[in-house]
């Protein structure tokens, strides 16, 4: 698209106006009249882009007669739209003056039809840029977390996955490009997401409605350069060193190529120790208060990865493959305490590690048609092989293992009646399978096949968007477990009666397992409308609703067996609790995942104050969650031989059964953000967002984040740039059964940058402080809460160069 924008410019220079038909020349000014350079002017409904130039011009050719809907985008400045009506093939000079938004406005990439933060109906957020790069941690969860409304799952450093309006699991949907990141991320907090953000460009979050094209709760898509689309030689490379784990990570990523192919590659490793963390006080076994930094045990990890990949370029589109290996060992904090540093051991602790592998390749393409129905047709597809052993004392405990195939192709049809829009076709088959003592799951196929349509008009001053999704899913397993398992609860009283009722014969009904074959087939179908009204200059009011329904995932169906990563027995929906206490099949139908959820958007888009003030308010039905039973399982975790003496009744080997189970529940809250351009280079952002997670006939959802606000102090200039982050997470004391309150922290963070030429290179030093007030932190949502605190003041050294 690069070279048909370019190759307008030169005919427009060339040629006298008379000659050329059907042409827009535009000019782009801000508001004070001067040029704005690299903003991009596009055609709504088709593939027309073209760039402005030093002067601000542009100009866009193959015009046919008839209403065309302008889009113009600049960094650092509201998007124009503009509606221009072309008759009998003339030409048309016009000018477009672009006002300031503190707040950037990305589009993003997951949908076919363009959606911003500052435009569509349902809420978005993208990370890209600076403030990507400022961020990003070594997981996911850990690098989007201060964006409003969505929080970490925080599993000790060494993983986490968003949590999104207070959701998480297998109702946030991870993709890379668009297609499923295909890892065990969502069966446990414990297991990493396999995708790394230090050679992402954007990371784009989707909320409510958004996510309709998905068919999820939530959509977190991380958006690289792996098929190229263009050939232009760029590149990025970075190193830093950061103190409170002595973590060292080097990345690049780099494209380049010829008219007709382009090349892409990139590569990062990254290694870390056990990581500190400030404790305010510890009492000794002599009553001696002592305060220091200790460590988190088993918070070590290394990792390593490449991409290849390369494109054929041609005029009306591309196609591309590329193939990823990604590399991670990481240690699995749990069963292991908070040791003070300066302390030497002489017995050497159980190590407990997850190494893990995956091998990604992805086929994308897109093609611009001339047909009088069809635009373009986009193309993704994707194979991923993963698995990650879990791997103590020297061996191999247990295996996970990924294997996921995935096709979607979105067909964009020409602006019909002043609509825009496409349909698209999506087909996904994972074959996931668990083995060892920690097998929680068992070996199960999901299958899916969606058809969904998105489309949008504008109406004057209102942008109508709608859209609809209807998806088969199949959950096949032919090996599901039903052991016989001593479930009770610890009470003394109550153990010695149990052993007396049933010690004849307790060993051999202990080792009865029943198998059995499972198929589910599930039909849900999603619907959202939305509406975005421009009711006065510089101001917007979006409202939009939906109704979509989810298939449970096979690990919620499923899951009978300890969960070593979480603490947990974990027994799935399929199963129940009869009148005896005794764990048997369930007998309630296993249905459909529902969801109510109404959206509530102002926004201020332009001039010196921007701000995005959401509300919202989700009722889910059949909402599939853990309950804490109160009734503990053995482990069957083999911690050696037994040692003489033990305690009769020790329960260190014992886990505590928490059964998923169904039930309405209603999630309501909000995300506000406002930012305030002090001076051109001075900036203050403000933030706050909740989540109020609640069952419908009363009680709390567990683990659901706290109330949180905050805000950030910016100074930016041509080669310097500078910020301080404070962010107050408040108390959070509505708990589920047996779930504890956590104190509210503050936090923080601060990064300085100066820019340099070094060899007509790029470069930009900085260096980043987090924590800075060394304050004990523990993060609610977190399973590893009281043994793996946030970390304690660190500074981060790096170098980053571009090409």
């Amino acid at each position: 698209m690069k070279r048909r924008s370019q190759l307008a410019v030169l005919i427009a220079a060339l040629l006298p106006a008379s000659v050329l038909a059907s042409t827009i020349e535009g000019v782009v000014l801000n508001n004070k009249g001067k040029a704005v350079t690299n903003a991009t002017v596009e055609v709504e409904g088709s593939d027309l882009k073209v760039t402005t130039d030093e002067n601000g011009k542009s100009v866009i050719t193959e015009l046919k007669n008839g209403l065309k809907e302008l889009h113009v985008v600049a960094p650092g400045y509201a998007h124009l739209h503009r509606d221009i009506t072309i008759t009998n093939d003339e030409n048309q000079s016009v000018t477009f003056n672009l006002k300031r938004s503190p707040i950037e406005v990305i589009d993003i990439e997951a949908t076919p039809i363009h959606m911003s933060a500052m435009e569509s109906a349902s809420p978005v957020s993208v990370l890209s840029g600076e403030q990507l790069r400022r961020q990003q941690a070594a997981t996911l969860g850990d690098s989007l977390e201060k964006l409003p409304g969505v929080n970490t799952n925080f599993h000790g450093k060494v993983a986490s996955t968003p949590i999104i309006r207070g959701l998480s699991g297998p109702r946030v949907l991870i993709t890379q490009n668009g297609l499923d990141v295909s890892d065990v991320s969502r069966v446990g907090p414990d297991h990493s997401v396999a995708s790394e953000a230090s050679t992402a460009q954007q990371i784009e979050v989707l909320r409510g409605p958004a996510t309709l094209f998905y068919g999820s709760g939530g959509v977190v898509n991380i958006v690289d350069n792996r098929v190229p689309t263009d050939s232009t030689t760029r590149g990025e490379w970075n190193v830093e060193h950061n103190s409170v784990d002595n973590q060292k990570v080097a990345s690049f990523n780099a494209t380049t190529g010829t008219d007709s192919f382009a090349f892409y590659a990139d590569a990062f490793w990254r290694e870390a120790d056990d990581y500190e963390v400030p404790v305010a006080a510890d009492i000794d076994s002599n009553g001696e208060e002592h305060h220091g930094d200790y460590t988190v045990e088993n918070s070590n990890e290394e990792s390593d990865g490449f991409t290849v990949g390369a494109s054929y370029l041609m005029d009306n589109g591309f196609i591309g493959i590329a193939v990823e290996q990604f590399n991670r060992q990481y240690g699995i904090p749990g069963h292991t305490h908070v040791e003070e540093e300066e302390e030497e051991h002489n017995d050497e602790e159980e190590s407990v590690f997850a190494d893990l592998e995956q091998t990604k390749v992805q086929l994308l393409g897109e093609y611009n048609l001339d047909n009088k129905w069809l635009n373009k047709i986009n193309l993704r597809a994707g194979h991923t092989d993963y698995e990650h052993a879990e791997i103590e004392s020297g061996a191999v405990g247990t295996t996970f293992k990924n294997e996921t195939n995935e096709l979607r192709i979105d067909l964009l049809h020409n602006q019909f009646n002043e609509w825009n829009g496409g349909i698209s076709f999506h087909y996904k088959q994972s074959d996931v399978e668990a083995q060892g003592e920690e097998a929680f799951t068992p070996p199960s196929e999901t299958e899916s096949f969606a058809v969904a349509l998105m489309e949008e008009r504008h109406f004057g001053d209102f942008l109508v968007q709608v859209g609809g999704r209807i998806e088969r899913v199949t959950i096949e397993a032919g090996d599901v477990l039903l052991p016989n398992i001593d479930a009770h609860a610890h009470d003394e009283a109550e153990e010695a009666e149990e052993a007396d009722e049933h010690d004849h014969g307790h060993e051999e009904s202990a080792e009865t397992t029943r198998v059995f074959d499972v198929e589910h087939e599930f039909t849900p179908v999603s619907l959202s409308a939305g509406v975005v009204w421009d009711f006065t200059s510089n101001y917007n009011l979006g409202l939009s609703i939906s109704r979509s329904e989810r298939a449970p995932s096979a690990s919620e169906l499923l899951s009978f067996g300890p969960h070593i990563g979480t603490g947990t027995y974990e027994v799935g929906a399929l199963f129940d609790l009869d009148e005896d206490g005794h764990l048997g099949l369930s007998e309630q139908a296993i249905d459909l995942e529902t969801a109510n959820n109404i959206d509530l958007t102002l926004r201020k888009t332009q001039g010196d104050v921007g701000f995005i003030l959401n509300a919202f308010y989700n009722q889910v039905d059949n909402y599939y969650y853990q309950i804490d039973t109160g009734l503990f399982a053995e482990s069957g975790h083999d911690h050696g031989d037994e040692e003489e003496g033990v305690d009769e009744h020790d329960h260190s080997s014992e886990l505590p059964v928490y059964l998923f189970k169904t039930d309405d529940v209603v999630l309501h809250g909000f995300e506000a953000q406002v930012a305030w351009q002090l001076t051109n280079e001075f900036k203050l952002d403000v933030f706050s967002d909740y989540v109020r997670a609640r069952l419908k006939d009363g009680g709390d959802l567990p683990r659901t984040p706290p109330l949180r606000f905050g805000s950030e102090l910016s100074y930016q200039t041509d080669k310097l740039s500078a910020h301080i982050h404070v962010t107050r997470y408040q108390k959070q004391d509505r708990t589920a059964p047996q779930e504890t309150a956590t104190d509210g922290y503050t936090l923080v963070d601060a990064s300085i940058s100066y820019d340099l030429l070094v060899l007509n290179q790029d470069v930009s030093v900085y260096l980043r402080g987090t924590n800075l007030t060394d304050t004990e932190a523990r993060v609610h949502s977190s399973f590893v809460k009281d043994i793996a605190p946030r970390p304690g003041r660190s500074f981060a050294l790096g170098i980053r160069g571009y090409f």
